[in-house]
């Protein structure tokens, strides 16, 4: 009997790992479907026009997609926007820097950057997205406005640190600090779980730097130490995916309200 009830909890808690890794890459479809896109370019010669020129194309239709086809509502699209403006902002400071390039040649450029790289954002923003619908999440105790501070400051250290001490250690801290106590209450197989935000912000900027060498190996864009050959991008980006996912994640919650009196925001 004992041995019965073990087996049964395993294929339950097995059953529920399944069931979470399938919502997650149900909420991935986009990302998945770029670089899928960005994949497929790589492998095709002689294409009439640049490629990345190609891949805004197909990342406006891939937009239009998912908000006909009703995957994406009004409210996630202005999200995913605003996640594509300012990741082509910090694509134009960060190209100017050197800090990393799209060597391939383009029309729809700008200062080094192609306009296809703000959907890179925008996928990071869809996902989010997707996985608050499709995981049902809830904010327990939630602090919006301290968290919005440090994801701002988190953003904005990301350009200053080229002439200004960085202090990511610090924000990480203060993020750690605001997100303290903050849960997501979220859902799989109808069993209602939760985890810590900080947690959830940890765990998203892994899969982001994972995302990021496979990225990189497909051409997307390339690091100077990349440029005569691919090499895995550094592990450090994964605590800054880390910092970096908060900035999305505050312009998601904006949008939604928190629910009462249970994720009462503070």
């Amino acid at each position: 009997m004992v041995t019965t009830s073990i087996a049964g909890t395993l294929s339950a808690s097995l059953r529920q790992l399944l069931d979470f890794a399938w919502i997650q890459t149900r909420s991935c479809a986009f990302a998945i479907a770029l670089m899928s896109g960005v994949a497929a370019s790589a492998l095709l010669p002689g294409l009439p026009v640049a490629r990345y020129d190609l891949l805004v194309v197909y990342g406006v239709l891939l937009t239009l997609l998912f908000w006909l086809r009703g995957w994406e509502n009004g409210r996630d699209v202005a999200v995913i926007a605003v996640c594509h403006v300012i990741g082509l902002a910090f694509e134009l400071v960060k190209v100017s820097l050197g800090s990393w390039s799209y060597p391939e040649p383009a029309v729809l450029k700008f200062a080094g950057v192609p306009l296809y790289g703000g959907f890179l954002y925008a996928a990071v923003g869809s996902y989010v997205c997707r996985a608050w619908h499709l995981f049902d999440l809830e904010l327990v105790r939630y602090r919006p406005r301290a968290t919005a501070v440090v994801a701002a400051a988190v953003y904005v250290n990301f350009f200053s640190h080229h002439w200004l001490p960085d202090a990511r250690w610090l924000l990480a801290a203060l993020l750690l600090a605001v997100t303290a106590g903050t849960s997501v209450r979220y859902t799989v197989r109808t069993t209602r779980r939760r985890m810590p935000l900080a947690l959830s912000f940890v765990l998203i900027g892994f899969f982001l730097w994972v995302a990021e060498n496979l990225a990189t190996y497909l051409g997307a864009w390339r690091y100077p130490y990349q440029l005569d050959g691919w090499q895995p991008v550094g592990v450090e980006k994964f605590g800054a995916w880390a910092l970096l996912i908060s900035v999305t994640f505050v312009l998601a919650a904006v949008t939604r309200s928190c629910r009462r009196p249970a994720s009462a925001c503070e």
